[in-house]
């Protein structure tokens, strides 16, 4: 057996109380001889040998009822057979979950101000000279040391709800390393248990940790969520019309009816809907906008769903253009078609190159790189090329239909493109366009009956051995390829049959021409995501950024700076931000006076689906015997009163028997050889 809190055995130096009393009661019996009794009224008969056993019966009462009272507090136990002897060395790591589902609430208040109680009574139940670990989600540097009693309930009230996500297996992982060192180590697990804290694996533990998990139970309650957001078009023009699509979940059993919906950019109210979703399920609603000037826009949309707010609220960001850079890279034959089609839109800035003078080291300015009736494209300029496409680039390919097939073939597989197998001078036309691809989904209001579609007179043919990135827009008879996509990298590759030579055909005349190439252009936005997730998305895209000397970047927000570190790769700069950035909202990067990217950072949408893990599913994660699951509405009691850490409890018995010698006292003293009177 041993005890809790060894220290008030010292109080058993109070025995020595009734001892003394005792001893100062005892009366020796002698004769008394009188010469006359007709003054004694009365006398008392007792027998001396009872009365020394009834002195003895009540002393041994007072003495084990103090001894047992003093036991009661000392708090005895008898320690689990496969368990260590709980000495004042023990190492104690509790966790406590204090993601966005804390905030629900049940009858005692929300659910982090439970878990903090919680927290607070198991600490409660350990010495004074045991340590503790005090761990969140956040994970943060003064998390990875134990602290005295004291210095943990001050800091267990600095706890606060954040955004990061952790799941079991890391937690573990977690308290393990601060406790790797202590010879008793006990770590306790206070949360919801949310379903996404699970990765569906086995937990592993380690065998001379003792684990105890404490769920804690939410009221239900309903919840609708800003699920995500994206743009139909990633080209985004000064005083454009702008769609905005955003999708929405309803996490609750029960329809959510006329929730009002708002979109603000730039801190002006852009947009405003209200939308009804069934039960459990999505829905998505496009919310159209326009009169943005060129620059950088913050947007945010927001619901009222109340009482689960914290995804009520989405921001995002991203970019309109002043002016979109294409070059024209042209051959000997390549006519003035390319020139004259984006030479005619203010938007469109073209810079052109001959076929024989390629700036190569400007192709990231780019959005859009047109290959125009050149003769004999080199491997190198396929090289380029390639890593254009990793950064997300757009080319367009017009051959020459009098090159050299050798030499364009060996272009043609440096990008990973369908090979020429012969030049086919049969005339024909185009047979089938694809209405439902992005480029020409827009295009037409009404498509007529009898679409004219362009004239060909000759045109390469090629050998199409796989065809899982292709997109085919434009088609010939028997779905041979005219005009196509290709997915290379990160970018496209449209690449055409036949070139803009009127002697090909019709196609640079045709009136589909002009939208097609627009079209391809719009949709040569290079993208970066509108926003990133907490706690998830440590890298975040940028165009190329080039650094002189002594420069560095940096990322701002209203109370937060940092200088991130930076990678380039695929023709792009990634700014990585590991743990630093910890808030919702809205990030500059900056270098120097000239701002260069914006981010948003949304909180994770899997905390809210409000369903949980339940006992049975816990328990079943668990494969060693000294991992226990306990439920803060039917178990708590065991928990805080210390049998799942040190064994079974003693104190109660200590308490009743205490008492039971008290009641033995008084019993006695009042009935036990009463002595007998005669007159």
């Amino acid at each position: 057996m041993n005890f809790l809190y060894p220290g008030f055995l010292f109080a058993l130096i109070s025995v020595a109380i009734p001892v003394v009393i005792h001893l100062f009661n005892f009366r020796k019996f002698k004769k008394v001889y009188f010469s006359n009794v007709q003054l004694l009224k009365e006398v008392e008969q007792q027998n001396s040998s009872k009365e020394k056993l009834k002195n003895l019966l009540i002393l041994a009462s007072r003495i084990l009822a103090i001894i047992f009272l003093v036991f009661a507090f000392a708090q005895p136990y008898i320690p689990l057979s496969d368990q260590k002897t709980v000495s004042l060395n023990n190492a104690v790591s509790i966790y406590i979950d204090n993601s966005y589902s804390m905030e629900a609430i049940n009858k005692d208040g929300n659910l982090l101000d439970e878990g903090r109680r919680r927290a607070k009574e198991l600490v409660n139940g350990f010495g004074i000279n045991d340590r503790f670990q005090l761990l969140t989600n956040d994970f943060e540097g003064r998390h990875q040391r134990l602290l005295s009693k004291d210095e943990f309930l001050k800091a267990l009230e600095d706890v606060r709800i954040s955004s990061t996500q952790r799941n079991l297996q890391q937690i573990l992982n977690r308290q393990a390393n601060v406790l790797t060192a202590s010879a008793n180590k006990y770590s306790f697990l206070i949360s919801d248990f949310q379903q996404n804290i699970s990765t569906g694996k086995k937990l592993e533990t380690k065998a001379d940790i003792q684990y105890a998990l404490l769920k804690l139970n939410a009221t239900a309650l309903p919840n609708v969520a800003v699920d995500s957001v994206w743009m139909l078009s990633p080209n985004h023009q000064s005083g454009a019309n702008e769609k905005l699509v955003v999708r929405f979940k309803n996490y609750s059993e029960e329809e959510a009816k006329n929730i009002p919906v708002k979109l603000i950019v730039n801190n002006q109210q852009k947009g405003f809907s209200t939308v009804t979703i069934p039960a459990g399920k999505i829905l998505s609603d496009t919310l159209s906008f326009s009169g943005l000037k060129a620059g950088w826009q913050k947007g945010i949309v927001t619901i009222k769903d109340f009482p689960v707010t914290f995804d009520d609220t989405l921001s995002f960001a991203f970019k309109v253009d002043a002016s979109m850079s294409v070059l024209n890279i042209n051959g000997a034959n390549g006519g003035g078609y390319i020139k004259a089609l984006y030479a005619a839109d203010n938007y469109y800035k073209l810079i052109e190159n001959t076929e024989s003078n390629i700036n190569y080291s400007a192709f990231p300015n780019f959005g859009l790189i047109v290959l125009n009736g050149l003769k004999n494209p080199s491997s190198g300029l396929a090289q380029q090329l390639k890593s254009y496409l990793k950064a997300g680039g757009k080319v367009v390919i017009f051959p020459d239909l009098d090159a050299d097939i050798q030499s364009y073939n060996t272009f043609l597989r440096g990008l990973s493109l369908p090979v020429i197998e012969r030049l086919d001078k049969t005339v024909t036309r185009v047979e089938q366009i694809d209405l439902q691809n992005e480029v020409f989904k827009s295009v037409f209001e009404e498509v007529p009956k009898n679409l004219d579609l362009p004239d060909v007179s000759q045109h390469f043919t090629f050998a199409e051995t796989n065809s899982v990135n292709k997109e085919s827009l434009l088609s010939l008879p028997g779905g041979k390829l005219f005009f196509a996509r290709f997915g290379i990298g990160n970018g496209s590759v449209y690449l055409s049959a036949t070139g803009l030579n009127p002697a090909y055909g019709n196609i640079a005349r045709h009136p589909l021409f002009v939208p097609l190439m627009y079209q391809v252009a719009l949709n040569a936005g290079n993208e970066n995501a509108f926003y990133y997730n907490l706690g998830y998305d440590n890298a975040l895209a940028s165009s190329k950024i080039t650094l002189g000397r002594n420069q560095t970047l940096k990322l701002s927000a209203n109370a937060f700076e940092a200088i991130p570190e930076i990678r380039q790769a695929d023709g792009k700069t990634f700014v990585y931000v590991a743990d630093q950035v910890k808030q919702t909202g809205f990030y500059n990067l900056t270098l120097a006076d000239s701002l260069i990217n914006v981010y948003a950072f949304n909180s994770g949408r899997s905390e809210s689906d409000m369903h949980y893990l339940s006992k049975n599913e816990l328990s079943n994660l668990a494969e060693r015997s000294n991992l226990k699951i306990f439920d803060a509405d039917k178990d708590a009691v065991k928990l805080t009163s210390g049998t799942n850490k040190i064994g079974q409890t003693l104190w109660k018995l200590c308490l009743i028997l205490s008492l039971i010698f008290i009641a033995a006292e008084i019993l006695l003293i009042r009935f036990f050889n009463n002595p007998k009177k005669t007159i």
